[in-house]
């Protein structure tokens, strides 16, 4: 028999009569966390006006409670030729060692009121302008000097350098590079370890003082009339000590030692 064309064609998509309408997700899930961020919202306001309404709460002091001083008399001040700070804080051309009887004065020292300002002692470094700069950063404080020559045998320079000494230990580094330099192989000037060109001897009493000598003529001073040098680097405190010593002849170890041990107890 064939199928009633007429009859009503069923749907499979739609529900089936008497079934539930099927059910939104995610309105109460939203409605539940509205609720939750308008409570946290509505506490802390609440707290915070609770909390504006209190006395401020006092903050301890900071201060320490005074400290009971303890018996027995306070130590007395040392003495002016005991401070090491109250010696170095003064004229600082006082602590240069004294022209040795019979020496003559040099002529380069004869217009020298006894500094060298900053300009003037940078002027001593191979690379003026670049020593220029890193005294600045060393806090370079002021510069002494003095000097002598013995007949047509030898000639004596003496610096002292004084740093501040703040926040650099100017010469500390002072001396590490003076030494340096004073036994750079590739300097030419003083070349250690070939068998005996330099001569490199600790400076007794200063820890980590050094003298340096030159067993040959420097290169290129050969015709002149002193060729020979030596030379002394030692600190204590801010103060930078530098001796240099030209000579005719190869300069004696004990006489630039002495020379570095005597200025070195001025200090």
């Amino acid at each position: 028999m064939a199928p009633d064309e007429s009859a009503p064609i069923s749907d499979a998509s739609a529900p089936a009569e008497g079934a539930a309408p099927p059910r939104r997700r995610g309105r109460t899930a939203l409605l539940i966390g509205a609720a939750a961020v308008l409570g946290l919202v509505a506490g802390a306001c609440g707290g915070v006006l609770v909390q504006a309404g209190r006395e401020p709460t006092k903050l301890p002091p900071l201060s320490q409670t005074a400290l009971a001083r303890s018996g027995g008399e306070a130590p007395k001040p040392l003495p002016a030729g005991q401070d090491r700070q109250v010696r170095t804080g003064g004229d600082l051309r006082d602590l240069l060692l004294k022209k040795p009887r019979g020496a003559e004065e040099t002529d380069w020292l004869k217009d020298s009121d006894g500094w060298m300002d900053l300009e003037s002692y940078a002027g001593t470094f191979g690379e003026p302008q670049r020593g220029f700069e890193n005294l600045l950063r060393s806090e370079f404080r002021r510069a002494a000097i003095t000097g002598w020559e013995v007949d047509d045998t030898y000639s004596v320079e003496i610096r002292l350098i004084q740093y501040r000494q703040e926040e650099v230990l100017g010469a500390t580094e002072a001396n590490v590079e003076s030494q340096y330099f004073a036994a750079d192989v590739a300097s030419g000037y003083f070349v250690a370890g070939d068998g005996g060109r330099v001569g490199d001897w600790s400076i007794p009493g200063t820890g980590d003082g050094r003298v340096f000598v030159n067993d040959e003529p420097v290169p290129g001073l050969d015709g002149a009339a002193f060729p020979y040098r030596a030379e002394a680097h030692a600190r204590r405190g801010g103060i930078a000590m530098e001796i240099w010593v030209s000579g005719a002849k190869r300069i004696d170890k004990k006489m630039i030692l002495g020379l570095a041990e005597q200025q070195m107890e001025r200090l």
